[in-house]
């Protein structure tokens, strides 16, 4: 993902300029498509795809106003229809997400996350390993149950208010939670967007998620703790030193205040409980499969608004991110017309031709290849583009393995570079505010890059030893 914010305050004309640039761009290639074989209407539709990632690299502000006029495109030269538009907009996923949105809204109002931040402070015989270790852990943790910006949000908070008291530099604690956030977002549907896409486009449920996804998961969040722990010893030996310093002194690391938390603990246990026995209800009531998943948030929304009438405005206003989700739906609708047009038939030969048949072989490729892109453009898109090509290699093969590849992938690859996840933007954006701390785009590289190598080559082998053992989905 990119932040852009140099684009609110460019002149009239640089912004047509860039725009033109862009069009160009997208235009060549697109055009360039059909000397390699692609007819018109998936040329455009091609053209409109790489038009969008390039928005989201050089006009991260535009990037809706760039998917309205791509959608447009699309539907004028009718390489879209509506009725395949609204197939394609992925709308139970977007309502997940609202229903997500609202239910952190109201834990955040029961005082939830406070409550975890304290938790965390009144671990007995603190060191800074301790301090460290737990915070990242509750932090992936955390994410898997909300979400990670919101995880890194309370998270980041917590390890400023440390750290001045202790007089630190927060940011090797930042990096080191960030890192964790991000694979820890992984290990459920409900820690990335990117993995309630793919178990809807693939058809997995939560249990799906529990048993192949967060062991996964979790054995790849040791790896980047440990990793991360080891590279900032020296900071974590400094910690020591000024924590031990301070308890001398009989001095509390944060002010600690009475939260009414076991409301809200009461409803996200509530939330998950209700998502996470779906698949048994839906046989039950012999309704579509993933159909109670993706209604369950939005009914305990729907009961949490009651409950909470004065405030159920404010919920649906100011706690649902409106702009992402609507993007999000365009985004899904434009990478379903490669699809709709072909496009991703072609893609999925090419795949098999260059990395073969085999998944020992796709499933790296795979990995490799979404976790690159995701380090550099919003991983949202690479899993929106590469779910129908999926989808095509499943009439061949078992496709278990290569959605999860995809979701390792998507979510480790945001590690990679300070602007490969929103997570990663947002905990920058709050320590420079924050502690007035830069963190050069290098630094971040460095460990950053080591710790998404060591999760995918972990996520590899393990999913090369469960391949065979999984079911086959479409």
């Amino acid at each position: 993902m990119h932040d852009d914010s140099n684009s609110d305050v460019l002149s009239t004309k640089q912004l047509i300029i860039r725009l033109a640039i862009l069009l160009s761009i997208s235009i060549g290639l697109g055009v360039g498509g059909t000397f390699c074989g692609l007819n018109a209407q998936q040329s455009i539709a091609t053209s409109v795809f790489l038009a969008i990632i390039m928005g989201t690299l050089f006009f991260w502000s535009f990037r809706l106003s760039i998917a309205f006029l791509g959608l447009g495109v699309l539907i004028f030269t009718k390489s879209l229809n509506i009725p395949h538009f609204v197939e394609a907009a992925a709308l139970p996923v977007i309502l997940f997400l609202v229903g997500m949105m609202i239910v952190v809204g109201a834990l955040r109002d029961l005082g939830f996350f406070t409550w975890v931040v304290q938790a965390l402070i009144s671990i007995p015989n603190m060191t800074g390993r301790k301090f460290i270790a737990a915070t990242s852990i509750a932090s992936a943790l955390l994410a898997c149950a909300v979400d990670e910006v919101t995880s890194i949000i309370f998270i980041a908070t917590l390890i400023f208010q440390v750290c001045d008291r202790l007089k630190l530099n927060p940011a090797p604690y930042i990096i080191i939670c960030v890192l964790c956030t991000n694979i820890g977002s992984a290990g459920t549907m409900m820690g990335n967007p990117v993995g309630i896409f793919i178990g809807t486009q693939a058809g997995l449920t939560f249990g799906d998620f529990a048993r192949w996804a967060f062991p996964i998961m979790l054995v790849s969040l040791g790896s980047c703790v440990a990793v991360t722990m080891f590279w900032f010893r020296k900071e974590l030996n400094l910690f020591d030193e000024r924590l031990k310093d301070r308890m001398k002194r009989q001095l509390s690391l944060v002010p600690t205040v009475v939260v009414p938390y076991k409301r809200g603990l009461a409803v996200l246990l509530l939330t998950l409980a209700f998502i996470a026995s779906h698949h048994a209800l839906e046989e039950w009531l012999q309704l579509d499969k993933n159909s109670i998943l993706l209604v369950a948030p939005l009914a305990c929304a729907g009961v949490i608004m009651i409950f909470k009438r004065n405030r159920a405005r404010y919920y649906v206003e100011h706690e649902v991110d409106w702009w992402t989700l609507l993007f999000f739906m365009l985004l899904f609708a434009i990478a379903g017309t490669l699809e709709y047009t072909g496009v991703t038939n072609i893609i999925a030969d090419n795949f098999i031709r260059v990395c073969g048949d085999k998944p020992a072989i796709l499933i790296p490729s795979i990995m490799a290849t979404t976790a690159i892109g995701s380090a550099f453009v919003d991983n949202v898109i690479f899993v929106a583009a590469f779910s129908p090509v999926i989808t095509a290699l499943s009439e061949t093969m078992p496709a278990m393995p290569l959605w999860w590849a995809l979701l390792f992938g998507a979510c480790f690859g945001g590690n990679i570079t300070l602007i490969g996840s929103t997570a990663n933007i947002v905990a920058l954006g709050m320590l420079e505010k924050q502690s007035h701390v830069n963190i050069k785009f290098i630094e971040w590289l460095k460990i950053g890059s080591l710790s998404a190598l060591l999760a995918c080559m972990i996520a590899w082998g393990m999913l090369t030893v469960m391949a065979p053992y999984m079911p086959h989905v479409n």
